[in-house]
């Protein structure tokens, strides 16, 4: 086909849609669910109908294409699992009494079964749930929801695309089942589960898929030659099946590599490629292997991850090199739209200039369908879109929002010795336990408590103008003194103020920072029903006044016990917020920093003898290739230290991460200096521990007894033993008790009964330390 064709040919497309709907009903029908208030066929029912309401969006922009089996009641993954059977043997006997209480019980587990763990999807917030295999894992076809998807679309006319989880990607997020040995490959699996990839292609086929996709981002990381032989063998195998449907393999987030070769050269019908950040080495890769002749290429010109408007311009001169390497080029956005809001117009409280420089969910899909007409038609036929984007572009460039000269030259007189402590840990850590008495085995949460309906409720009717702020505060008041008298009375050792006035870790103060844009119905899906709203950082950052430091002072008046000051720290600030794209991400690390140093400072001349500054995204912002990683990790726990170095030894500073894969980060979690490390370990069954005992942690620890992200209350035996596990690596001199992480969106009962069993747990263990003269 010659480019003129292809162009001709070319059309819109998205690899998947945010779920939840515009006012989040699916979130509101799945807990609705779980309390009992929803019955199953009124849950299914309003999937069906948000299913329905986003493919017909879709096609009305002018997608040609849209994407089914995308949707998910908690987790794609999860969806793969159910799709390959891959049921954890503790779950079977629910999944077969009940297929959807099944379901999510392997995502949030019952109090008699713990739920799968659960870590993040590559760099993103979004989190999955790991799958469990074993050497006697039996891989069964279960195709009935993607193929009842792929129907709902095809009844409304539509082309359809089912989107699958490719069977490599599957087996290398995968992990051993509890009780298989540690180092059993999941990918030695891969022989019994590619037939079942057979049959779930076949039915679909027989559903009448024309297309199916089968994304593939693993491949986008680091792979050796056995992994690479896989992929091979995969797509070898399935591309030659003569009872499927086209296949198109996807991959996002980063460049191919090694694995474009492999994939290019496999007897599938189609690639799609990540062309915003790894445009230049896809491209290049790209044309040095020949291109794609005879195949489809679909381009993700447009970022799927962030929510700045697209450089049409500058993408459709991408497109256009690329259609002389491929026989038919599409668009699309480079990665599945849930990863950004749905729609930039419900927005009423960001000013008309500014919001013309974002584009969430469905102005993206109207990105694309431009791009695909400019392809398709020539400039010509998007003359108006082009002008718009022009003037869009420009106003961003050229505000005074964008650029703070004080900023600038405070960021640019930054030394060496500004992200330093003034004494070596050694020293720090006498002075601590000196100035603070803690026991061995201290007890802490790790920040947040309960947020109630009545504190939502508050917080809603004072934006209501229903409530002045002095009643709101009072009631502020009151859940701090209930936060601190139960910590008290269950025996906690070092306290927290429960973080009743936030409204999320990063929104809360994002509000309170310049540069910063706050959203009203920005809502990305996290996990399950669990949704934030990522602000928006737009121009250069500062801290106009203290922002804790009242709230953590009164917690403090109200108990002789330490109360922890609790921060987000500047990579997860940056990581779980939409970021600018016109400077480097290190610059504007540095940015965060300075403000939250303030803070800290702050809170230290007020009395404050313990602060945490949070920093769970500092693995999940790992980039995806090694070669990228030094120069992240470098200004990245650069930023932390700038952040906390500049107080006395004897004020103890805190961190904590939580759900990601600890273990390519020790040497950076070392290099950050911090007193303390709280990490998640329940679910992984304290394997942090062990891998800060291999690389010689030399610093504080307290690896999570306590799942916080499943309503199971864990007996005091159970917190116990994960303790001894921890105690096998650590020392108990070194050792703390906590949770996984913040407790905001657990209730009061199930809190209260599970810090009653973590401090139970701790004291047994206490008595069970050899004692000293």
């Amino acid at each position: 086909m010659t480019s003129k064709s292809a162009a001709a040919a070319a059309r819109a497309t998205v690899y998947g849609y945010p779920r939840q709907g515009s006012g989040r009903e699916l979130k509101k029908a799945i807990e609705g669910y779980w309390k009992g208030r929803v019955d199953a066929d009124a849950l299914r029912a309003t999937a069906a109908e948000l299913r329905r309401t986003n493919w017909r969006q879709l096609a009305e922009a002018g997608i040609h294409e849209v994407p089914t089996g995308d949707f998910s009641y908690y987790d794609h993954v999860l969806d793969t699992s159910v799709m390959v059977g891959a049921i954890p043997g503790r779950h079977r006997a629910a999944v077969e009494a009940d297929a959807l209480d099944g379901y999510f019980a392997m995502a949030r587990g019952t109090q008699d079964v713990a739920p799968l763990e659960m870590t993040k999807w590559f760099d993103t917030n979004y989190h999955y749930l790991v799958p469990e295999l074993g050497p006697d894992t039996v891989f069964t076809a279960d195709s009935a929801k993607q193929v009842a998807e792929l129907r709902e679309a095809l009844d409304l006319g539509l082309a359809a695309r089912p989107v699958l989880v490719g069977p490599v990607t599957y087996l290398l997020l995968a992990k051993p089942a509890p009780g298989v040995a540690a180092d059993f490959d999941p990918l030695t699996l891969l022989d019994r589960l590619l037939p079942v990839y057979a049959e779930v292609l076949s039915d679909l086929r027989a559903a009448g898929a024309e297309w199916v996709q089968l994304d593939e981002p693993a491949l986008v990381q680091d792979r050796t030659p056995a992994e690479l032989n896989a992929a091979t063998r995969s797509y070898r195998d399935l591309g030659a099946l003569t009872d499927r449907p086209k296949l198109l393999v996807a991959s996002y987030f980063d460049r191919l590599g090694d694995a474009l070769p492999v994939l290019a050269k496999a007897p599938v019908e189609g690639l799609a490629l990540d062309f915003t950040e790894a445009a230049a080495a896809n491209l290049d890769a790209l044309a040095a292997v020949g291109g794609l002749p005879g195949k489809r290429l679909v381009a993700g010109v447009v970022n799927g991850r962030n929510i700045w408007v697209n450089d049409l311009t500058k993408s459709l001169a991408t497109l256009g090199t690329l259609l002389g390497l491929a026989d038919r080029v599409d668009a699309a956005a480079s990665c599945s739209l849930l990863h950004v809001p749905l729609d930039a117009t419900a927005e009423r409280d960001i000013e008309p200039q500014i919001l013309r420089w974002l584009a969430f969910a469905r102005q993206k899909t109207a990105e694309i369908v431009t791009l695909a007409k400019g392809l398709a038609q020539g400039t010509g036929a998007i003359t108006g879109e082009l002008a718009a984007n022009r003037a869009a572009l420009a106003s961003r460039a050229n505000s005074p929002i964008t650029r703070d000269p004080a900023v600038r030259t405070r960021v640019g007189a930054v030394t060496d010795a500004d992200a330093r402590r003034s004494q070596p840990y050694g020293e720090r850590a006498s002075a601590q336990r000196a100035h603070l008495g803690l026991p061995l085995l201290p007890t802490t949460t790790i920040g947040s408590f309960p947020q109630t309906a009545e504190l939502r409720v508050a917080r809603a009717d004072l934006r209501a103008g229903r409530i002045d702020t002095a009643g709101y505060e009072e009631r502020i008041r009151a859940e701090i003194q209930e936060t601190i008298s139960f910590q008290e009375k269950t025996g906690l050792d070092v306290l927290v103020h429960g973080e009743a006035e936030r409204n999320d870790m990063v929104q809360y103060f994002a509000e309170q920072l310049t540069g910063y844009l706050a959203t009203q119905h920005g809502w990305v899906q996290s996990y399950g029903t669990r949704y934030v709203r990522p602000p928006i950082l737009a121009g250069d950052l500062s801290r106009p006044e203290p922002m804790t430091v009242r709230w953590t002072t009164y917690a403090q008046s109200l108990t002789r016990r330490p109360v922890k000051g609790m921060l987000t720290g500047p990579v997860t600030m940056l990581a779980w917020s939409f970021v600018r794209d016109d400077q480097p991400l290190g610059d504007t690390a540095r940015q965060v920093a300075l403000a939250l140093r303030d803070e800290v400072n702050d809170l230290e001349v007020a009395g404050t003898s313990v602060i945490q500054v949070d920093e769970p995204a500092l693995r999940e912002t790992l980039p995806l290739r090694a070669a990228d990683r030094p120069g992240y990790l470098a200004w990245a726990t650069e930023a932390f230290r700038l952040t906390t170095a500049g107080v006395r030894p004897d004020t103890q500073i805190h961190t904590h991460m939580c759900y990601a894969e600890f273990g390519d980060i020790v040497q950076a979690i070392d290099d950050l200096d911090a007193d303390v490390i709280s990490l998640e370990a329940a679910r992984s069954h304290m394997q942090v521990a062990r891998e800060l005992a291999a690389h010689g942690y030399p610093r504080e620890a307290g690896p999570g007894v306590y799942d916080i992200h499943s309503p199971r209350v864990p007996s005091a035996d159970e917190a116990a033993a994960l303790l001894r596990k921890g105690l096998e690596a650590i020392p108990a001199e070194r050792l703390w008790v906590n949770p996984d992480c913040g407790l905001k969106t657990r209730g009061w009962p199930e809190t209260r009964a599970s810090l009653d069993n973590l401090v139970a747990a701790a004291h047994a263990v206490r008595a069970e330390l050899p004692t000293t003269d």
